[in-house]
């Protein structure tokens, strides 16, 4: 259980902060419009695993299937010009894809990302309506971005 929640902290880490912008990584309102595809003010399971997939594919920018700190580490840089630079509390991305990475390599495989994105919804999704809402996302994003003690 603790593997999964980490995990599930892992590909929360790793794929919002690439979504957001006004919100500067730290739980912005745009990244839940993005994955909110349908506009119905709420993001499904589905959803949900398209915005995964989506950014998994966009973090990828050698094309080779696997994601890495180097790759992860460009697009939140991209993302985060003109800023002060990432919260002190904040995982960087070796440690977020350490938790994830289940074959060791170093990287992020898109089946490992995916993986992790279902077990992250499941997290965020606290009644179990089978939706994340902005305030579950907003919760859910704060309590997996940061570093265990550091918030």
């Amino acid at each position: 259980m603790k593997a999964q929640l980490s995990i599930a902290a892992l590909c929360l880490a790793f794929c919002v902060p690439a979504f957001a912008g006004k919100g500067h990584g730290h739980g912005g309102d745009d990244k839940f419009k993005m994955m909110d595809k349908d506009g119905d003010g709420k993001v499904s399971a589905a959803e949900h695993d398209a915005g995964a997939a989506e950014m998994f594919t966009k973090l990828d920018t050698d094309h080779d299937g696997k994601v890495t700190a180097n790759e992860m580490d460009a697009a939140h840089m991209a993302k985060e010009q003109g800023k002060k630079g990432p919260h002190p509390a904040m995982m960087d991305s070796k440690e977020k894809i350490g938790m994830m990475d289940a074959d060791k390599d170093g990287s992020l495989s898109a089946a490992e990302h995916a993986e992790g994105a279902k077990m992250m919804f499941g997290k965020m999704d606290k009644n179990s309506d089978g939706f994340i809402d902005k305030d579950e996302m907003k919760a859910g994003h704060k309590e997996m971005m940061h570093k265990k003690g550091k918030m």
